[in-house]
């Protein structure tokens, strides 16, 4: 009875190996779930510090495809137009176009003109191939004019302008494409209709020759 009561009071005064070795155990493993709870912090904190650095992606455009033969000439016609019409005397307005302004403009560019057009005196009148050279003036030839109406025509609606209002489809401009055609076929000495038949095949890649302006 002394013996146990004597233990009992060692046990309450120190460790016993047993409970010592239970309480390191526990210990260690309080430790162990601190480290990983840490860990599993600073894993977090270094991801969610990734996502935030990282740059944000941006969508790329797709590729632009080329503009065809028509789309360009169309944006050339386009520019040299409105580069005659901030070049006029007085400048002048799209707004305030009208059919005949687009008529003084189809006039200008005769003078860079490449269609030898004979006059009624000259001696080459009507023929098609004339054997020697004459002071015929040169001018834009008539299925290049044509076609160079039709693009601007499509290039003012496309640029916000109302049909209603066009001007390159007023009905002047329709009668001076007439007259240029039947001029150029009495001058060369070519029926309209063979004429026409030889058109259809060229008049889409017809272009008129443009001065380039001077800036």
């Amino acid at each position: 009875m002394r013996f146990a009561a004597r233990e009992e009071e060692r046990c309450q005064h120190c460790m016993c190996p047993g409970k010592e070795k239970e309480g390191r155990w526990r210990e260690r493993m309080q430790m162990q779930k601190a480290g990983t709870v840490s860990s599993r912090n600073g894993n977090n904190h270094q991801q969610l510090q990734q996502v935030t650095l990282s740059p944000p992606t941006v969508p790329q455009p797709p590729p632009s495809l080329p503009l065809s033969r028509y789309e360009s000439q169309k944006r050339r016609d386009w520019n040299t137009f409105g580069q005659y019409l901030r070049n006029h005397r007085p400048p002048l307005a799209l707004s305030r176009c009208s059919g005949a302004h687009v008529l003084e403009f189809l006039r200008y560019l005769d003078q860079f003109g490449k269609t030898k057009v004979h006059n009624q005196t000259c001696p080459f009148f009507g023929h098609q191939h004339p054997p020697a050279p004459c002071p015929c003036p040169l001018k834009q030839a008539w299925g290049s004019l044509d076609a160079l109406i039709g693009r601007l025509r499509a290039a003012f609606e496309e640029n916000g302008g109302l049909p209603e209002t066009n001007p390159f489809g007023a009905r002047a401009v329709r009668l001076y494409l007439r007259e240029v055609r039947d001029e150029q076929a009495k001058a060369r000495g070519i029926a309209y209709e063979k004429e026409e038949k030889e058109a259809t095949t060229t008049q889409a890649a017809a272009t008129v020759t443009i001065f380039k302006w001077s800036q």
